[in-house]
């Protein structure tokens, strides 16, 4: 009879059917970092491929209201595990907004519950096959993207910053980071840089660019 501690590790069981897994990362807050996971999620579903999207950012999840989704109860299976909400035909989304009472309300939790909830979020939900999970984290280098880091080493990092340089100092922060936790960095989005006028067509260059540019080169 097989020993209990030989059993494979249940995240690792709950998550052998996902392909890629890439964590949307930002050093500071307002670089439009939730709005590039959700359009990363569209894009590739788009493709043709399978998707997840799940919304980590603890105090400030904004996916949902992104993707013009309600407030919607999480459902358990049999086996209660979880099961996400279906977006699409080829997106499943679970966000932290759908533990909250409404979208006003607060989150008041220390790290440890914090991180049980993450937790809970990669071993009991259901995600079934896909080729992508999108996890949009939140902005800085603390306990969640932590976390998300060891508990999935074969993660990969996509790092979102805009061109000011008070930007810069913290994007190379989140770059250190991710070569501290051996995550590999799969790109650097430089967003926020400019605009097209739909009147012209032309663009207009609102920051200087280049600076991410120059960092990733770093």
């Amino acid at each position: 009879m097989a020993d209990e501690n030989d059993k494979p590790p249940t995240m690792e069981v709950n998550l052998e059917h996902i392909k890629h897994k890439i964590a949307v990362m930002s050093g500071k807050g307002g670089v439009g970092k939730s709005t590039v996971a959700a359009n990363l999620a569209f894009t590739l579903a788009w493709k043709g491929y399978s998707v997840g999207l799940l919304d980590v950012d603890i105090h400030g999840p904004t996916i949902p209201k992104m993707l013009g989704v309600g407030k919607e109860n999480l459902t358990f299976d049999s086996d209660n595990k979880m099961l996400p909400v279906k977006i699409s035909e080829k997106i499943k989304l679970v966000s932290m907004a759908f533990l909250l009472e409404n979208e006003d309300s607060p989150v008041i939790w220390r790290g440890p519950i914090k991180m049980g909830v993450i937790r809970q979020f990669l071993e009991d939900v259901r995600w079934g096959e896909l080729d992508y999970l999108i996890i949009d984290l939140p902005p800085g280098t603390g306990d969640e993207p932590l976390n998300i880091a060891q508990m999935l080493p074969d993660s990969y990092a996509l790092i979102v910053s805009t061109p000011q340089d008070v930007a810069l100092l913290s994007v190379r922060k989140s770059i250190n980071f991710a070569k501290m936790l051996n995550m590999p960095i799969i790109g650097i989005i430089e967003n926020m840089s400019g605009f097209v006028c739909p009147h012209c067509g032309k663009r207009s260059d609102i920051f200087k660019t280049g600076s991410c540019e120059q960092a990733a080169n770093e």
